[in-house]
């Protein structure tokens, strides 16, 4: 399946994958981004900006002529995606595991013509990973609570990517008994006990004031900011967790 004959002009609605195909050299053949596709941070003022990963500009898109359309279920909604299959073939990824992000990568490669570099990709994760599960074997495991929103705060629970990414670090999920992303009354961290409760930077911006909130609620748990694409992006950002994730350890 050769990007020449087949899938030449590409639109991403995902930025986790729009980085994904830039680290594999498609650049170029990149049509049409979100506006939340922010890296590299050239790339809004290149590509046709289609919308937001859950509002999108469908004539724009159709203007566009793309050969593929790159969604994600989490990401998208049913209708973007039906919309999508309108114009274009419309692959969906749905990510949960690392073992998901690694096939992820070598099915870009396949569709795109990129076989070697997504190879290389893969090989060097799979050093960081074997790499980082002997950095955390010895490691102590902490009670963690990762909030991803304010007003409703909502939290990342099971089935999640973030949440595989927290046990990969020895992090147990007070909220693991929840499912996806559900809302929680703040009130009740208390009893839920965290040593850490984690601020992510995305989609919620969390700041050092929501620290000083949170410290109002708890007692015993320490709030800190953490870089939510580390947790949540699952391409070719992974190259760059790991060092992350040690990085945090040795902070908290």
């Amino acid at each position: 399946m050769s990007i020449d004959k087949k899938y030449k002009r590409i639109i991403s609605l995902v930025p986790s994958q729009t980085e994904l195909l830039i680290d594999l050299g498609l650049e170029e053949n990149i049509v049409g981004v979100t506006k939340f596709c922010i890296h590299p941070k050239h790339l809004l003022k290149t590509k046709t900006i289609i919308g937001g990963t859950k509002n999108i500009k469908v004539d724009r898109i159709k203007n566009l002529q793309p050969d593929i359309i790159l969604c994600n279920k989490e990401e998208n909604t049913k209708e973007i995606v039906e919309a999508c299959q309108q114009i274009a073939f419309t692959h969906v990824s749905d990510i949960f595991t690392l073992t998901d992000s690694l096939e992820l990568i070598s099915l870009y490669g396949s569709f795109f013509d990129k076989q070697v570099e997504a190879i290389k990709m893969i090989n060097k994760l799979e050093s960081k990973i074997i790499d980082f599960k002997k950095f955390i074997e010895n490691k102590k495991s902490r009670k963690v609570a990762y909030f991803i929103w304010r007003n409703p705060w909502m939290v990342a629970a099971s089935n999640t990517f973030i949440n595989h990414l927290l046990e990969l670090n020895k992090f147990e999920n007070v909220y693991a008994n929840a499912k996806r992303y559900p809302e929680v009354n703040i009130k009740d961290i208390l009893k839920k006990k965290p040593e850490l409760i984690l601020l992510s930077s995305e989609p919620f911006p969390f700041k050092e004031k929501h620290i000083t909130e949170i410290k109002e609620h708890t007692s015993n748990s320490t709030p800190i900011l953490v870089d939510g694409e580390y947790f949540s992006w699952y391409g070719s950002r992974l190259l760059k967790a790991f060092d992350y994730f040690k990085e945090l350890h040795s902070r908290t």
